[in-house]
Parts: C-alpha cells; sequence; structure tokens
C-alpha cells in the first residue's frame, strides 16, 4: 500500500482518507489479516481511516441471524485485537448508517444495466448457482459505501479493483449530469501479501467461505490445529526451499513465513538452505502460532464483555455517520428529493 500521502485543501495539509470493508461471514484468516489487516494497522497514523464491517454485503447470502450477529462481534474484537485504535481510525457496521441502503437507490436509478452486467464476480456466480437481486446489486452498494465518505484510496484484493473502477464511472457519471459532488476514488493494491492462497490448493485464494479442514489458518485456531494445518500444507515433489512462483505451493508458504518475520527472501532461503519440507513446515507453524499469540489474547480479553464490543460499535457509528448524512443530504438535493 502506499503510505506518506497528503492532501492539499485551502492551505491546510489533510491525510487522504482510506476506507476498507470486510464480510462479517466466515472465518477471518491469516490471508485476511496479512493481504489486509495488517496494512491497514501500519498505515494508521498516516490516513483518515474508515473500516466498515458490511453486513449489508453478507446477506446478499442467506444468513443465520443468530450467527450474523455474533460473527459481527467477533470480527470487530479482532479488528481491535489485531492493533486498530479507535482513537486513530473509524469502525463501524455498515447497516447502522442507513445512508449506505439510501445512496444505493439513488445510485442505482443512474448506473447502466450494462455496467452492471459486466462485474466478473456477478458473471461467474450466475453461470454456476441461481442468484439473486442483491448480489447482482453489490457493486452499486459498494460505490455507496466508498462514495458517501469523500474516500481517496480503497485498498483492495485484485479480484475487487473493478467494483472500485465500477465506483469511479458512477462518481463520474453523477457528476458530469448534476455537477461535482463526488470525489473519485483510487484502488490501492498491496504489493506483498494481497493474495495469500489456500494451504489445500495454492493455486486459490484464500477464503473464508470455504469449509474444508486444511485450506485455511484461523485467526482464533488453537496452537495444534495451526501445527496441523501447516504441516499438512500443499507443498511439491522437489526439495529445495526458496522463493519460485512456478512452485506455487512453497512459494505460498515462503511468503506466509515472510510475512510473519520481515525477514528478507533472501535470509530466509539461507536459513533453511538444505533442510527439506517437514522442517520449514515446523518452524513455519511456531513462526504463525507466536505472531497470532498477542492478537488471540487481545481478543479474550475485549470479548469477555460482549456489550463493551457492542459500544465500541456504536460509537463508531456516531463519529462517521455525519459525514455519510452530509454526502447523501447533498446528493438528495441535487437530483431533486427531499
Amino acid at each position: 500500500m502506499q503510505t506518506g500521502i497528503v492532501l492539499e485543501t485551502k492551505g491546510a495539509t489533510m491525510k487522504k482518507r482510506v476506507l476498507s470493508g470486510i464480510q462479517p461471514t466466515g472465518n477471518i484468516h491469516i490471508g485476511n489479516y496479512l493481504g489486509a489487516i495488517k496494512h491497514w494497522i501500519t498505515s494508521q497514523a498516516e490516513f483518515d481511516n474508515i473500516f466498515c464491517i458490511v453486513d449489508l454485503h453478507a446477506i446478499t447470502v442467506t444468513q443465520n441471524p443468530k450467527i450474523l450477529k455474533s460473527k459481527i462481534r467477533e470480527l470487530a474484537g479482532l479488528l481491535f485485537a489485531a492493533g486498530i485504535d479507535r482513537k486513530l481510525s473509524h469502525v463501524f457496521v455498515q447497516s447502522h448508517i442507513s445512508a449506505h441502503a439510501e445512496l444505493t437507490w439513488i445510485l442505482n436509478c443512474l448506473t447502466p444495466m450494462g455496467w452492471m452486467q459486466r462485474m466478473t464476480q456477478f458473471k461467474e456466480k450466475s453461470q454456476k448457482e441461481q442468484v439473486n437481486v442483491g448480489l447482482f446489486d453489490y457493486p452499486a452498494l459498494m460505490a455507496a459505501d466508498i462514495l458517501l465518505y469523500e474516500t481517496d484510496l480503497v485498498p483492495v484484493g485484485e479480484d475487487q479493483k473493478q467494483h472500485v473502477e465500477l465506483a469511479r464511472d458512477i462518481a463520474q457519471r453523477f457528476n458530469s449530469i448534476y455537477g461535482e459532488t463526488f470525489k473519485i476514488p483510487e484502488p490501492v493494491i498491496p504489493e506483498t501479501g494481497a493474495r495469500i492462497m489456500g494451504l489445500d490448493d495454492p493455486t486459490k485464494k484464500m477464503s473464508k467461505s470455504e469449509t474444508q479442514q486444511g485450506h485455511a489458518i484461523h485467526l482464533l485456531d488453537s496452537p495444534d490445529v495451526i501445527r496441523s494445518k501447516t504441516m499438512g500444507a500443499v507443498t511439491d515433489s522437489l526439495r529445495e526451499i526458496r522463493f519460485d512462483e512456478n512452485r506455487p505451493g512453497i512459494y505460498n508458504l515462503l511468503v506466509i513465513y515472510e510475512l510473519f518475520t520481515g525477514i528478507s527472501r533472501a535470509e530466509i532461503e539461507a536459513r533453511f538452505e538444505g533442510k527439506g519440507y517437514a522442517d520449514f513446515k515446523k518452524d513455519l507453524a511456531d513462526v504463525i502460532i507466536e505472531g497470532l499469540k498477542p492478537l488471540q489474547s487481545r481478543y479474550r480479553d475485549l470479548t469477555a464483555d460482549e456489550s463493551y464490543i457492542d459500544s465500541l460499535l456504536v460509537e463508531g457509528a456516531s463519529k462517521i455517520r455525519p459525514i455519510a448524512e452530509k454526502i447523501l443530504t447533498t446528493v438528495k438535493d441535487k437530483v431533486g428529493l427531499g
């Protein structure tokens, strides 16, 4: 992710605003942590950060209501435990601010169907299963999330970049029709660790929705489970331990080792020269266990009383809501509503 970027406004220096969203579904894993959350944490002092728990996006797939509420709290607890500081960043639940849904409808009414139909994720899913209108409209809701907060930068994986580009197109279309209103956001893709792959299939991105036991290491996994999953990770029939993208299994594990330790690739390769995969995997398991231990300890402390997490989310929404409502009021006035 880019760092240290500032925005000049009326002679004053302002931090650029970054918005990130994550769904409260499935189990948050080390791919989410290394590819996104860790970057969010390290950039807090340099940007004006907004972190949105996107529960409206989550219900495009039918959810168990009790589990969804539990997962919202769990995700919030993990974000705070990982190091998101509410003094530096805003953390809130999407549905707690009604402007998200209201702006989505307005954007729907000026977004051509062709723009929505070209979205890769929708096309892929609709070919495999019966999909609902919410899934089709998902990108418009994401555009509303971004545009409500005058967002400058949106950190995303490569698979979500198209959605940010759609948000840009929608903003530009609105501005051309109704006059300058929305800031045009930029997608930002972290150079390293943006795509941590599945342990069971290193050709596919690690996914929260995947239920295969050995697919992902979750942030709340016990040491024994972490060790078991790491030792069972897919590699190849070769022995040399080095960063080679043509060997996706060992390359993925080495990237995980690199991101947890901060050690250079050359030093990692030297450390395991002449050693086998078993030795490397044992070391990797230790690195992951130690790397997650502080987070897991803080999580247990934060969630001992679930009402505490709820209060933090109420506080987060109350602080950020005025920004969303100001933009929504401007938009409604321009299109002749209210």
